[in-house]
């Protein structure tokens, strides 16, 4: 008896190695040196000043991924079931549009329409009555794979982040689950691509971006902020000047993962950080058979986003000016803010409020 036990150990064993060693994964993982962190240390040190913010009740509706300011002074908010709510300064909600897909990033364009960053359906345009039509789903003749972040000049110009073109959100049940797929094998396959309307041309204007993000203007449009989620860092694209085309980092080691960027009032850049550094996926950075080990265990017990509420406000040039932090997070998974002239709106991976702070409760 006790010998067939041990046998029967012996190959539950065998099995379960190979398992590990062998079974096949999506991801092909490459090796990188990620960073040391160093934690919640000036200047993103503690602060509670997130907690002072009050959410506005969006019914059944989950998950306000990004948001942007209408010319009527109405927030205009996306969803992951295609929905695009208005929100009004008094908390008043309503649905403007079925984006239908999973818009991400929505921005305002210079004629008060809206261009949605569509991870299923690529770049839509929403007229300021609602209408929805597709103007982008294909880039170099090939489809669009997990559009996410937009921004838009004042000549019209689109510029938008394809956070990954192998893992998309159609194939892998979200876009939460693709981020985690592509963050984990860490290929490079994230883009930022510029697209004009009027003459239909696109342009990839950086390539090789571990999960491309966030992506904003400045208001001379001269450069643009990007957010590199799988490198905790924020690069500056030139589009205008001497350095046209050139690109540097303007902050780097952050303490989270960034997601959108959003420019707001007196030259400030807003970030989102969606979740705080992964300890075992940094200490993994360099071992891509271990991540594919890791990624062949239950997905329990995989690295997942733990719960924080902490957004950043930064120069052009990667100063840091606010760090903003509820400790106990109340309001998880912020992907960035929306700043109006009185207030921060706070939108979120997942919930079914959209926080507020007024802005006199910086004080």
């Amino acid at each position: 008896m006790m010998r067939l036990l041990l046998r029967a150990t012996i190959a539950v064993t065998v099995l379960l190695i190979a398992y590990l060693a062998l079974w096949p994964v999506p991801i092909d993982p490459v090796a990188w040196d990620a960073p040391k962190s160093t934690g919640l240390v000036d200047p993103f040190g503690y602060d509670d000043r997130l907690a002072r913010a009050r959410g506005i009740d969006l019914g059944d509706i989950d998950g306000p991924e990004d948001a942007t300011l209408g010319f009527d002074n109405l927030v205009y908010v996306t969803t992951p079931g295609g929905a695009i709510l208005s929100v009004s300064g008094s908390g008043r909600v309503r649905t403007f549009a079925d984006a239908g897909g999973r818009p991400l990033g929505i921005a305002t364009a210079p004629d008060g329409s809206f261009i949605v960053a569509n991870a299923l359906l690529g770049l839509q345009r929403i007229s300021r009555d609602g209408e929805v039509t597709i103007v982008l789903d294909k880039v170099l003749g090939e489809p669009l794979v997990a559009a996410n972040n937009v921004a838009v000049a004042s000549d019209g110009i689109i510029y938008f982040s394809e956070s990954s073109s192998k893992f998309g959100t159609g194939k892998y049940a979200g876009s939460y689950e693709a981020s985690l797929l592509d963050l984990m094998e860490h290929g490079g396959h994230g883009r930022v691509i510029e697209y004009d309307p009027a003459t239909g041309n696109t342009r990839v204007l950086l390539a090789g971006i571990n999960y491309a993000n966030g992506v904003a203007i400045s208001a001379d449009d001269d450069y643009l902020l990007i957010a590199e989620t799988g490198h905790y860092r924020i690069l500056k694209y030139w589009l205008r000047g001497p350095r046209t085309g050139a690109h540097d980092v303007v902050i780097d080691n952050l303490p989270g993962f960034p997601d959108n960027i959003t420019a707001g009032l007196q030259g400030r850049f807003w970030v989102g950080l969606a979740a705080p550094r992964s300890t075992v996926l940094d200490r993994l950075s360099d071992r891509p058979f271990l991540r594919r080990v890791v990624q062949r265990l239950p997905a329990f017990l995989r690295p997942r986003a733990v719960p924080s509420s902490h957004v950043i406000a930064i120069t052009g040039d990667g100063q840091v000016l606010m760090n903003l932090q509820d400790p106990s997070a109340r309001y998880p998974s912020m992907t960035g803010v929306l700043e109006t002239r009185d207030a921060l709106y706070l939108t979120r991976l997942f919930g079914r409020h959209l926080p507020k702070l007024a802005k006199q409760d910086l004080l």
